[in-house]
């Protein structure tokens, strides 16, 4: 085994790198891409550098992990943004601001009331009676906060 790997040269990272991006193109999501860009890199820089067969794996380690983790800060932030920007599947976003007429009496504290076909936890910091038009002002956790519309 140490033969073969010390027979490697700048050809065999090339191939290696071409065969992983072209799995890549099987569809997994990115995993395979960024593994072979480090292997072709690692061919590029053996054209001009001697490695041994030790330091040419680990540098190739060392930038599948760091071309890799640079791609998820890249998309983290991206992802980030992109759940700022949307509503969709995002209630506390979707009900703040929503205005409703209660169909029940509401007490001081914690209650249900009604949205749509769904029942919610409700807060109140005042009684507000039946046919109330109320505002969704805040949303902490799965309990809505109500203030009536004036």
């Amino acid at each position: 085994m140490i033969t073969i790997l010390e027979q490697m040269n700048h050809w065999h990272w090339l191939a290696f790198g071409l065969a992983l991006l072209a799995v890549e193109l099987l569809g997994t999501a990115g995993y395979f891409l960024w593994i072979g860009l480090s292997a072709m890199l690692i061919g590029i820089l053996m054209t001009f550098i001697p490695m041994s067969w030790q330091l040419q794996w680990v540098a190739f380690a060392t930038f599948s992990l760091v071309t890799a983790w640079l791609w998820w800060r890249k998309q983290l932030n991206n992802d980030r943004a992109s759940d700022k920007a949307r509503d969709l599947n995002q209630k506390d976003k979707q009900l703040i601001g929503v205005v409703l007429t209660l169909e029940e009496d509401v007490i001081v504290g914690k209650n249900r009331v009604r949205i749509g076909d769904t029942t919610w936890s409700a807060i109140s910091d005042k009684a507000l009676k039946q046919g109330t038009v109320v505002t969704i002002t805040e949303m902490n956790g799965i309990t809505l906060t109500l203030k009536e519309k004036h």
